[in-house]
């Protein structure tokens, strides 16, 4: 017999073609990764990032007497700036701490201004808040105006950022490190042989959750070290207490790794989960920006995400000094998801 021609979907290349889209369309990680993971990235820095009528400065003014409150009007309906009438205490914690860009003090017939010269929004500040001061006064600059510069560790971006990195790395390396170990034993079929020798589930289960202390401590060590040492980033706060912080977080993130490593036979099935989690707390959390740039209405989600509640009790402990009574709600928020995660995670973890 004559060769007959074949059709063109019988063709070599047409049929391979074929197999490498059903393989692609049978895994959701990789339709994750190609399709949804651009559009939610986008989604989350547009709404971050989104257009919106300039921000209000918060400033302080140091109200010393009645003959004050005529510049605290001013000051107050100034455009771009927000008032806010501290004593002088009180002030110099808000510059310190960052909650405000400038302060303003009156005396000796002018007014003296503090702040960082090194931050954008303070020298912003500093204008606005003077033109305001010259325009009460008839704008031909009659009263006398004075500087400090005031360049507080702790109201720097760096400040600002080294906790969020703390916490960041506490997160990727409790999921990260602990999904990747507990699917690759179970692809490797070393989870069967386990179960079927006198440990209970709960003790191998548990002894992914405790190796993380033993990294802890390098983890935190050269971070914290590293940014105190090279750009003087303050921990005003008790060690002891952030040290138990970091300890607490660690498990917490462990336990969420153990709950995503629960049921995954591949490596790139629990790698896309990891990143399914961990995507949305590295952009709403506050690691690089505030998650209060972040629309009213998501906030109490925001609050609710372990490593914003991590983040959070870092900065206050290492900035403001604060102690476990002013951090319960994010204590709260650590521990239900490191009880949560653990307890589900034992429930759903699949052995085979």
């Amino acid at each position: 017999m004559g060769s007959e021609r074949r059709s063109w979907r019988d063709h070599p290349l047409v049929q391979l073609t074929l197999v490498r889209y059903r393989e692609f369309y049978r895994e959701p990680e990789a339709i994750f990764w190609v399709f949804l993971f651009p559009v939610l990235l986008t989604a989350g820095l547009g709404i971050a990032f989104r257009s919106r009528p300039p921000e209000r400065t918060p400033v302080a003014l140091v109200l010393r007497g009645a003959e004050d409150s005529a510049l605290a009007r001013r000051l107050a309906a100034a455009d771009g700036l927000k008032l806010r009438l501290l004593s002088d205490s009180a002030a110099a914690q808000a510059l310190r701490t960052g909650d405000v860009a400038l302060v303003a003090a009156p005396g000796g017939g002018g007014i003296e201004y503090r702040y960082d010269p090194e931050r954008p929004d303070a020298r912003t500040a500093r204008l606005l808040v003077d033109a305001a001061v010259q325009r009460a006064a008839g704008r031909t600059d009659p009263v006398a105006t004075s500087e400090r510069p005031v360049r507080e560790a702790g109201a720097r971006y760096v400040d600002f950022v080294v906790p969020g990195l703390l916490g960041m790395n506490l997160m990727g390396s409790g999921i990260w490190g602990i999904g990747f170990a507990v699917v690759d034993a179970r692809r490797k079929h070393l989870l069967k042989r386990l179960v079927a020798t006198p440990m209970s589930r709960a003790q191998y289960l548990a002894s992914f959750v405790l190796s993380r202390l033993t990294f802890l401590i390098l983890e935190v060590l050269v971070l914290l070290g590293f940014a105190v040492l090279a750009f003087g980033v303050p921990v005003r706060g008790s060690l002891l207490f952030l040290g138990a912080i970091c300890l607490v977080s660690a498990l917490t993130f462990a336990s969420l790794g153990l709950l995503i490593a629960a049921r995954p036979r591949t490596v790139e099935g629990v790698s896309g989960l990891m990143n399914v989690v961990m995507l949305p707390m590295w952009i709403l959390s506050g690691v690089f920006f505030s998650s209060a740039r972040f629309p009213d209405a998501v906030q109490p989600l925001i609050r609710a995400l372990p490593l914003t509640a991590v983040i959070d009790a870092l900065r206050a402990t290492m900035l403001r000094g604060a102690g476990p009574g002013q951090l319960l709600p994010e204590l709260a928020v650590i521990a239900i998801w490191l009880v949560g995660s653990f307890l589900l995670a034992m429930r759903l973890f699949r052995w085979r």
